[in-house]
């Protein structure tokens, strides 16, 4: 774990942060690309992010992306679920007269809890912190769920250091909550209210709530995370340099050469020969040999998942999130497919037949954006690292809002920003 960046260490007067923080915040916004004093660099990264991903700073609330029956879906299918009544317990219970607001919510960062002061939870409606909205940096700019979302820590936001406006008469403490088996993060944790909320306490507080979640995930009876009774499994590819596969509900650590290995194979349901995947995993000719050699390596690291012939066959169904993301866009569900689409599929490998499936799929995505995407789907891929300086997709972001938008202003200024950088050459 590493050292905590603390908003107010000992003895810091919140006046005075405050003061200097918004000199700074003011001074970033008038020009991003200039260096400001003043201003942590945990902090100041995530405003670079924010500007990168071309957050308007005057943005009044985050997106709602959950109705009501979603959320209650999301809810009901999260590991989180059962980790609740321990949240409840050690910060919930006391949340109301200590005036903060607790939250739960997905590693995507969507809120599916937000528990604890009622009086203060209606004054954060205004602003969407609500079950149900979205607060990851892209949507709302610097804020302690989405940063710490970002940076994988515990982070702690302090009023004026927030990115959006809207948000600095608030303080918040947040960190991401990582299964238990795997270590990847599968939720996130905060508590939001005033100044005092950002105290070290506080830091020590969140950490050590996260801990006993992560405990209860451990020693609760584990649900299947794919959803799957019958001993399938699921590999995540996108936007990540090796795969994380799940068997039976229980994580396996595989390599790059092993991901690309499964990806191909659950791909090809039918099979592979051996000549097949050569052409498929290597850039310059190789022998049948080498690819023999690998898959060897495979079956004795995970025995019993592809199959003993000559034809190379996984033994048990493997489900990848890039075969959501193709099946989304299959039903037309744009939404959801961006919603899914966490960054490029193996952005590392060179394997072909992977570099193949990585440009149809992001292919694919665009084109059906550009061509049947409404408006919230264009707006979570114009807000991504993967489309946040493709400028055909702003425009057509441009041409689907209503014409009385609040939006159309900030999505004009963005789309001149960036007709301008191709026409310098940049």
């Amino acid at each position: 774990m590493s050292k905590l960046s603390l908003a107010l260490p000992q003895g810091a007067d919140p006046t005075s942060r405050w003061r200097s923080t918004i000199r700074a915040h003011e001074q970033f916004v008038s020009a991003p690309g200039q260096d400001v004093l003043d201003v942590r660099p945990m902090v100041l990264e995530s405003w670079r992010r924010s500007a990168a991903m071309r957050v308007d700073p005057d943005r009044r609330a985050s997106p709602l992306t959950l109705d009501d029956a979603d959320l209650e879906s999301a809810r009901r299918s999260h590991p989180l679920s059962r980790a609740m009544p321990v949240v409840r317990k050690l910060l919930v219970d006391g949340a109301s007269d200590a005036g903060v607001i607790v939250v739960v919510g997905d590693a995507q960062g969507r809120l599916l809890w937000t528990e604890g002061d009622d009086q203060l939870r209606r004054r954060a409606e205004r602003m969407h912190l609500v079950a149900g909205a979205t607060w990851r940096e892209d949507d709302i700019g610097t804020n302690a769920i989405g940063t710490a979302l970002a940076v994988g820590d515990t982070v702690q936001v302090f009023g004026s250091e927030h990115y959006a406006r809207t948000v600095q008469p608030w303080s918040c403490t947040a960190a991401p909550i990582r299964d238990p088996w795997s270590r990847d993060v599968i939720g996130v944790l905060d508590i939001t209210g005033g100044a005092d909320v950002v105290s070290p306490q506080s830091a020590f507080l969140v950490r050590s709530a996260v801990a006993a979640i992560e405990a209860e995930l451990r020693f609760a009876p584990r649900l299947d995370m794919t959803d799957d009774d019958n001993g399938s499994g699921r590999l995540a590819v996108l936007g990540r340099d090796r795969g994380a596969l799940t068997l039976q509900g229980r994580p396996v650590q595989v390599s790059l050469r092993h991901t690309e290995l499964l990806l191909l194979l659950a791909a090809n349901p039918e099979g592979l020969s051996a000549a097949d995947l050569a052409w498929k995993m290597y850039e310059h000719d190789a022998a049948e040999v080498t690819v023999r050699a690998e898959v060897s390596r495979l079956r004795k690291a995970i025995p019993g998942l592809v199959s003993p012939s000559a034809r190379y066959q996984l033994c048990t169904e493997i489900h990848t999130d890039a075969a959501e993301v193709a099946d989304c866009l299959s039903a037309g569900d744009y939404a959801r497919a961006v919603e899914l689409y966490r960054g490029e599929l193996l952005p590392r490998s060179t394997a072909p037949g992977v570099v193949t499936m990585r440009y149809r799929l992001h292919g694919w995505l665009r084109n059906a954006l550009l061509s049947h995407g409404d408006t919230e789907a264009l707006h979570r891929y114009v807000r991504s690292p993967a489309g946040a300086e493709d400028v055909q997709a702003w425009r057509s972001y441009l041409d689907r809002l209503p014409s009385d938008s609040s939006a159309r202003a900030e999505v004009s200024a963005v789309l001149a920003e960036l007709e301008a950088d191709l026409g310098d050459g940049r």
